[in-house]
């Protein structure tokens, strides 16, 4: 994100705001974050693994973030810190502050006369507002976004262009939706009658509580009688697809291109995989990761982490080891029958 002006800060005054331990110059300014191998003056870089020590000789960086192990591996000043990842990431956002709310109504905008709209919220060009939205404080509703009836927005909402919430759903405080982002469409009901599909009636919303995050073009579909829930502090990627009566617990990662099916239930602090699927109706337990291209197929009730993707290989031999699947069921009676008889007390001959 190109700024014109951007604020700079000393060590100590960084450290005064994140903690951390600073060893060298606390009057070193920094202005940007940065790679070590890109840094240049002026920016300050973080080294959290190993790999990549080799990278301290010809960084150009004005400063660093460490890890305690690596407090002596540099003449740059440091920050020593216990995570410095996480430190990396809030330095970053005090240097990268999103761009605020601009308080006004762009004259395109279509706004229903009962909606409620803060009056420093921003509402974009194009933007539709229906009947009794309500959309709070700090809020930014981008260009060509389409709010529907009864919504509700909390505090400090970021919607990018382009974003639609159907009508009845709630939205928390802190909230980031981007570009693509559809909420509350209908789920997948439908049930077979005289052998046509019958649909059936969505009457659930959507909650998503606060400070959650949710990419491109990922779904989420209201509930079919019960609600949709997204706790708080949920990070969804982009191209994700979440199914009608979902509950997602509290700070739970998902990566892209994700589907969970509806009415599964994740716990809180579970990480999953990109192009993992989970099955509906099944209960995953808190602080789970599931890595990537996993279809989870039974409920899972203790932490840890669970694989089920089929490694890949060249194409003949992965095409050989497939074929020998197919009698994995045929190979295990045969195993079983050869173990009955091993079992079996041998016969004396007469």
């Amino acid at each position: 994100m190109i700024r014109s002006e951007r604020k700079s800060y000393s060590l100590r005054e960084i450290s005064e705001r994140f903690g951390g331990e600073i060893v060298g110059d606390p009057d070193t300014r920094i202005r940007q974050v940065a790679t070590l191998e890109n840094a240049g003056p002026g920016s300050i870089a973080f080294l959290a693994n190993e790999r990549y020590r080799r990278q301290l000789d010809n960084t150009r960086a004005s400063a660093l973030i460490v890890g305690e192990s690596m407090r002596d591996a540099t003449p740059l000043p440091c920050v020593v810190c216990r995570d410095p990842y996480a430190y990396f990431a809030h330095v970053s956002g005090l240097l990268n502050p999103p761009r605020q709310a601009q308080p006004g109504r762009h004259a395109s905008a279509v706004i229903d006369a009962s909606a409620s709209i803060a009056e420093d919220a921003e509402v974009g060009p194009l933007v539709v507002i229906g009947r009794n939205a309500r959309i709070g404080a700090r809020s930014l509703v981008g260009a060509g976004s389409v709010i529907g009836c009864d919504v509700t927005l909390g505090d400090d909402v970021r919607l990018h262009a382009n974003v639609t919430i159907y009508d009845g759903c709630m939205i928390g405080s802190r909230v980031i939706l981007h570009s693509g982002v559809v909420i509350g469409a209908d789920g997948f009901g439908i049930a077979m009658s005289d052998e046509r599909w019958l649909k059936v009636p969505q009457i659930g919303k959507v909650v998503i509580a606060n400070d959650v995050e949710i990419g491109a073009n990922t779904t989420i579909d209201r509930g079919a009688i019960d609600d949709t829930v997204i706790e708080e502090g949920v990070k969804l990627d982009n191209q994700i697809q979440i199914a009608h009566n979902v509950h997602i617990g509290a700070h739970t990662a998902i990566a892209a291109c994700a589907g969970v099916a509806g009415s599964a239930k994740i716990g809180r602090y579970c990480r999953i995989g990109g192009a993992s699927g989970i099955v509906g109706h099944l209960t995953i337990a808190d602080h789970v990761e599931i890595s990537a291209h996993t279809l989870v197929t039974k409920s899972i009730d203790k932490s840890g982490t669970y694989t089920g993707a089929y490694p890949f290989d060249a194409n003949r031999e992965w095409r050989r080891n497939a074929a020998q699947l197919r009698h994995l069921d045929d190979l295990a009676d045969r195993v079983r029958v050869l173990e009955q008889k091993l079992t079996q007390p041998k016969r004396s001959k007469s």
